[in-house]
């Protein structure tokens, strides 16, 4: 079994910055890379950004991209969001997930095996 820990949440300032890590754990597993989803409340989750196992390649949400940075330390297992800019929009509990079908898209939650428990984010004044 493979677990994912998220960490970093909590409140922030409009405009203000969290980083977010997610440490990996358990029996190794072939994954094709580490997205972060968000599911604000009586929304659906979302792909917020996602890393592949090398670092090759990247994704960002149209909504984070030039404000928020995916990276990964595999020698930690960790990855990380950085999440500059916040805006009050940027509300939710945050997810990170294991990425283990290679069929689906980077968007599609069913292609994530493996889900953190969520670490809640709030931006407000």
């Amino acid at each position: 079994q493979v677990q994912l820990v998220e960490s970093g949440g909590g409140l922030a300032q409009p405009g203000g910055s969290l980083r977010l890590s997610c440490a990996a754990s358990g029996r190794t597993v072939r994954a094709y890379g580490t997205g972060w989803f968000r599911q604000a409340p009586g929304k659906e989750r979302e792909i917020v950004a996602y890393v592949t196992r090398r670092s090759n390649a990247t994704f960002y949400s149209d909504s984070v991209k030039g404000r928020f940075t995916i990276s990964r330390e595999n020698a930690k297992n960790t990855v990380y969001l950085q999440m500059n800019s916040l805006k009050p929009e940027d509300t939710a509990v945050y997810y990170c997930a294991t990425k283990t079908k290679a069929s689906a898209t980077v968007l599609d939650t069913a292609a994530y095996e493996y889900w953190g428990q969520g670490t809640q984010v709030t931006v407000s004044s």
